[in-house]
């Protein structure tokens, strides 16, 4: 083991410049792309900013993620795709008229995705996009990925109330659950891709801050209770930047209501056998110990009162993330946000989350990594050194006064 260590990034987010993307786009939308890219009206500021080429300059993204002690990332989305009112992972399903576009500007950004990953070889796992309205070309556009090298496997759409998809409970998402097993390709859920609009007011945006990830998390007890990992044992699942204090808790939750469910079934006298009625059969494992077979988390910036429930977690499980390049995320600070969390921790339980997980859930080489490491990554004493005081222009909650762990 090097005396620094190895930091790979399970969370950032990129995307191509808007005009970008046409390339990459089938020549029989190019003509749609241009009439609605010389009309749209990006709302976000932070695409608009000098800064934006963060998402897509490569060279500038290595040197920065470099200086602050990272040597490999794992990429979700983050710009506007052809055809969408906003980044995907905000964008409400589709209609049945805007689904052909839809694809088309998801696939666009895979291809861009890529080549972008091709870019930087070994140091990116891209994650690639689908739709749920149509399984088929899921499934299609899955194999294409792993084809293309798109390491970091699927990012999957939530089914916001009112959306009209069926729920991720549903057997109709079964192939993509299949092929995913298949291939060995990791199912992401990302924190925001699964809440109802709620509008503009001020207390809607509170609402949603309060409520976003728990719609996020409803992604885990769907695909439990669902059965999907005893159909597809190989199947892996993970909840990106939800936090994960709130995962203990849940998962005694759900193993409450699993075995008083399942008990109940052998009860037809009782109001609620018809509740656990099938159950049993159908979702195999109980919860704790699906999550312990399948699922992980992508903890991203993780904070101080999360970090004394790691083992009953998982060791195995975290996966730090620093959500470059958003204003979120700990960038420039990252060595700070790792020692706020993780300083007085084994050594080896900071390499496991900072960056062993990740290789091991991703498919990164650590033997390409490592060498790279030894030259940037954060020193092993620099990491054992508790943080004072945080960076005073820090913007990550990361580095937040206070903090308890969640109820979700």
């Amino acid at each position: 083991m090097t005396d620094r260590y190895t930091v790979i990034s399970a969370d950032c987010h990129a995307g191509a410049d808007l005009l970008d993307y046409r390339p990459y786009l089938a020549k029989e939308h190019h003509d749609a792309f241009d009439a609605w890219a010389a009309t749209y009206v990006n709302p976000y500021e932070d695409l608009l900013a000098d800064t934006a080429d963060k998402n897509w300059n490569s060279e500038r993204r290595l040197a920065e993620l470099e200086r602050d002690g990272i040597v490999a990332e794992v990429i979700f989305p983050n710009t506007i795709p052809p055809f969408f009112p906003s980044a995907s992972l905000m964008a409400p399903a589709p209609t049945a008229e805007e689904l052909a576009l839809r694809w088309a500007g998801l696939r666009a950004h895979n291809r861009w995705l890529a080549d972008f990953c091709a870019a930087a070889p070994g140091r990116r796992a891209g994650v690639c996009q689908i739709l749920l309205n149509d399984v088929e070309e899921a499934v299609k556009e899955i194999r294409w990925a792993a084809g293309a090298g798109l390491k970091g496997g699927l990012l999957l759409p939530g089914t916001p109330p009112g959306s009209g998809l069926p729920e991720l409970y549903s057997s109709a998402y079964d192939p993509i659950w299949a092929v995913c097993a298949e291939l060995g390709v990791p199912v992401n859920h990302h924190a925001g891709s699964a809440s109802p609009p709620l509008g503009d007011e001020p207390a809607a945006r509170a609402v949603f801050m309060v409520e976003t990830t728990w719609f996020s998390h409803r992604a885990l007890w769907h695909l439990v209770f669902g059965g999907a990992f005893r159909r597809h044992p190989e199947l892996k699942l993970v909840l990106t930047e939800q936090g994960s204090g709130w995962i203990p808790g849940v998962l005694d939750m759900l193993d409450y209501y699993h075995g008083r469910l399942v008990a109940a079934a052998t009860k037809s006298s009782t109001a609620e056998s018809k509740f656990g009625a099938g159950l049993a059969d159908s979702m195999g494992k109980g919860p704790s110990q699906v999550w312990r077979d399948n699922c992980f988390v992508g903890a991203s910036f993780m904070r101080p009162h999360e970090v004394p429930l790691r083992d009953r977690i998982g060791l195995d499980k975290i996966m730090w993330g620093s959500d470059y390049p958003h204003d979120e995320g700990t960038y420039p600070y990252s060595r700070e946000g790792l020692r706020i969390a993780y300083a007085g921790l084994p050594r080896e339980e900071i390499a496991a989350m900072a960056g062993g997980n990740a290789a091991h859930v991703y498919g990164f080489d650590l033997d390409l990594l490592d060498p790279i490491a030894a030259k940037v990554g954060p020193t092993v004493e620099e990491l054992a050194e508790p943080l004072e005081e945080p960076p005073a222009d820090a913007t990550s909650p990361a580095f937040a006064k206070g903090g308890s762990v969640r109820v979700w």
